[in-house]
């Protein structure tokens, strides 16, 4: 057991490549998270072995395997990390006029596509040295790179997150229908199901809320195109027949520059939740939380827009 003198030869930095290395288990992407050359993260295992006085990771071809030891110290480690970033940032005041620090946050595409940029532009004018690092990051990657520390925040629809997080609702995700043909007045529910359907999946899925809804009708529509991202759809819907349900925010963006227009989709279709989640860990530090105002701020729903989703909610009802 160490005790407090024994601390002066642990070296945080060390620690967080430990933990890490934990999670890459290879030195080069170890690396490349840390922004640290191959040679000073060596010299870090060399130094943690020494600290342990065990192996910790064993190279098994591409992988650097953990010992039973390094399995141990992992689970002792990680939320005795967690606890000192929660302390140290209680104890930092965070000044977006002067700071320069660097935040880790994971969008889902719809949110980058249609949000990041009104984000990225306030966020210019009121904390112009920080560094925002986006990962992509949709419902099914957002837990993992919350648990394994690689976000601090992300805002995506939710699903099942760490035990140690936490949420806050944005705004209702209230689907719309995009269109670039110029035949006047809104698509009925048979001209819905009969035109070509463009879908966006990060994970190739072409089976939605959409086709439930419908075969509850005893109806089907016509998928034709599945594409992983948002900003490929008016390039592709241009000059065409075909149709797609898209978040309103994300209607809103496209229909904007012109050639599209958004209307209301003619079927019932459940509304999701865009919510914003964050570690645990980081829910008292001042540079975190006043990211996440300014996230609260500027991407929640605004009452124009509440009142256009409930608006756009009575036109489906009534179509329906």
């Amino acid at each position: 057991m160490m005790n407090r003198n024994d601390l002066r030869r642990a070296d945080i930095n060390l620690l967080v490549v430990f933990e890490t290395m934990m999670h890459e288990q290879n030195v080069s992407r170890v690396g490349e998270k840390l922004f640290l050359g191959q040679p000073a993260v060596s010299a870090a295992l060399g130094r943690l072995r020494h600290l342990f006085d065990d192996p910790l990771f064993i190279r098994t071809g591409r992988v650097m395997e953990p010992t039973s030891r390094a399995q141990e110290i992992f689970s002792n480690l990680t939320p005795a990390l967690d606890s000192i970033a929660a302390a140290l940032g209680k104890c930092q005041t965070f000044d977006p006029t002067t700071s320069e620090a660097t935040f880790h946050i994971g969008l889902s595409d719809d949110v980058e596509y249609a949000l990041l940029p009104t984000l990225l532009r306030r966020l210019r004018v009121d904390a112009p040295n920080i560094r925002l690092v986006v990962r992509r990051a949709d419902q099914w990657q957002l837990p993992q790179l919350l648990a394994s520390g690689e976000i601090s925040l992300g805002i995506s629809h939710a699903l099942q997150l760490p035990a140690n997080a936490r949420s806050k609702h944005l705004r209702s995700i209230c689907p719309m229908l995009l269109r670039a043909d110029s035949q006047a007045g809104a698509l009925t529910l048979e001209e819905f199901c009969r035109r070509p359907h463009a879908v966006v999946s990060s994970m190739g899925n072409v089976i939605e809320n959409a086709d439930r809804a419908l075969h509850s009708l005893g109806r089907q529509r016509k998928v034709v195109l599945a594409v992983p991202q948002f900003s490929a759809l008016p390039m592709l819907l241009e000059g065409s027949s075909m149709i797609a349900i898209v978040p309103e925010y994300v209607a809103q963006a496209m229909s904007g520059s012109g050639g599209l227009r958004a209307e209301a989709v003619p079927v019932v279709l459940p509304q999701q939740e865009l919510s914003m989640v964050w570690r645990g860990a980081a829910h008292s530090d001042s540079g975190e939380r006043w990211l996440r105002s300014r996230c609260s701020a500027l991407l929640g729903a605004q009452p124009e827009e509440l009142a256009r989703q409930n608006m756009s909610s009575c036109i489906v009802a009534a179509a329906a």
